[in-house]
């Protein structure tokens, strides 16, 4: 069992605040937006197991992968950590996105594999042939954008802004089915004059102002990103607030955004994102659209599932990772994890001594597989894991 040392992203977006509390350091003043534990090559955690110094996780899995993560697991993934764990902390807005699934990924990679586009390319759209599900966890009240609401909703939302540029849209939404409704509309938004679309968020989003109440998230957004056509897709989908220990699963497919808080979030260990808005970076509008799920969907709040060994279970219909947390009470029994597959622990309450390890929050360690580890003391523990 290895005691990781961390990476923290500091992109525009990140609360300035938000992990330097959960770490009980002072703020320096810039965006800590993620911290990421993993072996993903743009930012890897780092191991000192006494050879000579710190060593990236991905070298150390890469070096012996059936050691590291089992041989099921490396059969079955390849010889990677399938997952990346974060500590995500919005203090705006991220970007409204979707993920491809695998075969859409596949075909998109190979595609500009073929037409030579470069890999650090700003239009490049696809990074790996991986699909890219992810799960947020709440640590704090938290907000965000997920998955589209039925049309006729949408169209009430967009007409009470009373913005007459507004109003084919909201005649669209009512008038045609579920798929072409918000096909259509999302397309044209998304295509529509950039100057003439400037106007209508800046009247969306005053508008929004005045409404307060609901309308109050959009015109928060708006003014994190004037003018962007995303303000009005993000009028389009489900406006999601989450407390502590709820959580959210994105599949393939889904529109979604990150607007406030602080999450635990892991993910397939991949980079492939479509941008519908909400960025200054490239939005391929065709690709998206060949990517988006035009259907409305519920929100699907996720709560744990608790199981008889006190383990607290998001259940997820993928393999590449598994989320779950162990809230220990004072004075509770030790308890065993299982130690069939790689496994990354995170503390984010109290502290928890794993094994001969004790870890506070924002801490985490690696647990190769097939390493049994006890857990005790009073706090809270996430899991990461697989399905092998």
């Amino acid at each position: 069992m290895d005691r990781l040392s961390n990476t923290v992203r500091p992109y525009a977006w990140g609360s300035t605040t938000a992990i330097p509390e959960l770490l009980a350091v002072a703020p320096t003043g810039e965006p800590q937006a993620e911290m990421w534990m993993g072996a993903h090559p743009g930012a890897p955690s780092r191991i000192d197991r006494g050879a000579g110094g710190e060593e990236a996780l991905s070298d150390v899995i890469a070096a012996h992968p059936e050691q590291e993560l089992g041989a099921e697991a490396a059969a079955k993934f390849g010889p990677r950590l399938p997952f990346l764990l974060k500590l995500l902390a919005a203090g705006a807005p991220l970007s409204l996105q979707v993920h491809p699934n695998r075969a859409q990924a596949k075909e998109g990679y190979e595609d500009e594999e073929r037409r030579g586009v470069p890999i650090d390319a700003p239009s490049r759209n696809y990074k790996d042939a991986n699909h890219k599900p992810e799960l947020i966890c709440a640590l704090t009240p938290f907000d965000g954008l997920c998955g589209f609401r039925p049309p006729a909703e949408s169209a009430d939302v967009l007409a009470a802004l009373d913005v007459d540029s507004l109003k084919p849209y909201v005649d669209l939404l009512r008038a045609h089915p579920e798929e072409a409704a918000l096909r259509e509309v999302l397309t044209a938004v998304l295509t529509a004059d950039r100057a003439e679309m400037a106007e209508t968020v800046t009247e969306a989003a005053a508008a929004a102002e005045r409404l307060g109440g609901a309308y109050a998230p959009y015109a928060s957004i708006a003014h994190h990103y004037p003018g962007d056509p995303g303000v009005i897709a993000a009028m389009l989908l489900n406006y999601v607030q989450l407390q502590p220990g709820e959580a959210l699963f994105l599949g393939a497919g889904v529109p979604h955004a990150y607007l406030n808080g602080l999450g635990v979030e892991i993910m397939a260990n991949s980079d492939n994102v479509l941008r519908c808005g909400l960025t200054p970076k490239h939005v391929d509008v065709p690709e998206l659209l060949r990517v988006v799920r035009f259907e409305a969907t519920d929100t699907g709040v996720l709560r744990p599932e608790a199981s008889p060994d006190g383990e607290e279970l998001y259940d997820t219909p993928i393999d590449e990772f598994r989320l779950s947390r162990h809230v220990l009470a004072e004075g509770a029994a030790p308890r065993t994890l299982p130690s069939a597959t790689p496994q990354i622990l995170l503390c984010t309450a109290g502290r928890v001594r794993v094994g001969e390890l004790v870890l506070a929050p924002g801490e985490s360690a690696f647990v190769p597989a097939r390493e049994s580890v006890e857990l005790s003391g009073t706090g809270t523990l996430f899991r990461a894991t697989v399905v092998a």
